[in-house]
């Protein structure tokens, strides 16, 4: 097709019980994705997304669980179309997502290696109490001040995730986050919460993680891109696995430049297609773009966007 369509793939935070059930119901294709995953991970998906648990909130079982459900979407929509991005984007864990749709990636190989940062990532934070803060309404300048001036206090809180103007995740220490939340407030910050994570993402506390994650990135990534995939650590684009093994393990310990990758590619694209549960990157993308943003989370989803795109 001529218009160009950037595909994005959400990040963990989107997850629910119940996601994706509609695919696995209605797709042969996709109950044998589940089986496939679970072959390689030893993980019961079809457990884990819907049945009520306690497991689908862990690190190392949300990051695979997502990313199955946006694979399952996006094969559906392609098989479906035989229409390829222009260009594509993740939030965090959604840049492995991004990485099958261009096909520097297998889908199971995907699944097993996001399974494994989600472990090492537990692993890497296991040994004191972490945790991840969003402030909403302080400006990037007074949110990064703010937090060198704890550093340079011996405190250990950082800026890692810029989802949209006047919204900011702070990673650390967990005891460290919730003193900062006064301090966040009386700058004029509208809201100050603390997340319900176990992990401090994109944050030095994780280079164990990707110090870990760096050989199984050169086990299985492709040299195959058919499409660039915008780098969360740079917001700019990125087309080959040596490209890929130099910025994805900096990924765990960099901030996610969301905001800044949407202002970089917008001039260049016509619409938007959000793989996967949740329509979180829609919210997130409402004042960043004027353009069509579609959302593929189940077979109604599917139909009215391949329609939409159709229509484009």
């Amino acid at each position: 097709m001529s218009k160009k369509l950037a595909f994005l793939f959400p990040g963990q935070g989107s997850q629910s019980i119940g996601m994706g059930k509609d695919f696995f119901e209605k797709s042969k294709l996709v109950r044998t994705l589940f089986s496939d995953a679970k072959g390689r991970t030893g993980i019961d998906f079809e457990a884990l997304l819907f049945e009520e648990n306690d497991l689908l909130g862990q690190t190392a079982y949300t990051q695979p669980a997502i990313l199955l459900v946006a694979a399952a979407a996006h094969k559906l929509f392609v098989d479906a179309t035989g229409v390829t991005p222009g260009i594509t984007m993740g939030h965090s864990l959604g840049e492995f997502g991004a990485l099958v749709a261009v096909g520097a990636l297998d889908a199971i190989d995907a699944v097993e290696l996001v399974n494994l940062r989600g472990k090492y990532m537990a692993e890497a934070c296991a040994t004191q109490p972490v945790g991840m803060l969003v402030s909403l309404g302080l400006s990037d300048e007074a949110v990064e001040e703010i937090c060198q001036t704890q550093r340079d206090m011996g405190k250990q809180v950082w800026p890692v995730n810029y989802n949209a103007e006047g919204q900011i995740v702070i990673a650390g220490i967990k005891v460290d986050l919730e003193a900062l939340v006064d301090i966040l407030k009386k700058a004029g910050a509208r809201r100050a919460l603390l997340l319900d994570m176990s992990v401090a993402s994109h944050c030095p506390l994780l280079q164990s993680a990707a110090d870990r994650l760096a050989p199984k990135l050169e086990e299985m990534l492709h040299d195959s891109f058919v499409a660039p995939v915008i780098s969360n650590v740079t917001a700019k684009s990125y087309s080959t696995k040596a490209e890929a093994l130099g910025l994805l393990p900096k990924q765990l310990v960099k901030p996610v430049l969301y905001k800044h990758s949407m202002a970089a590619i917008d001039d260049e694209v016509d619409a938007y297609i959000e793989f996967g549960h949740g329509n979180v990157l829609k919210g997130l993308n409402r004042k960043a773009t004027k353009k069509p943003h579609f959302n593929i989370s189940d077979m109604a989803s599917l139909e009215s966007t391949i329609a939409a795109i159709k229509a484009l």
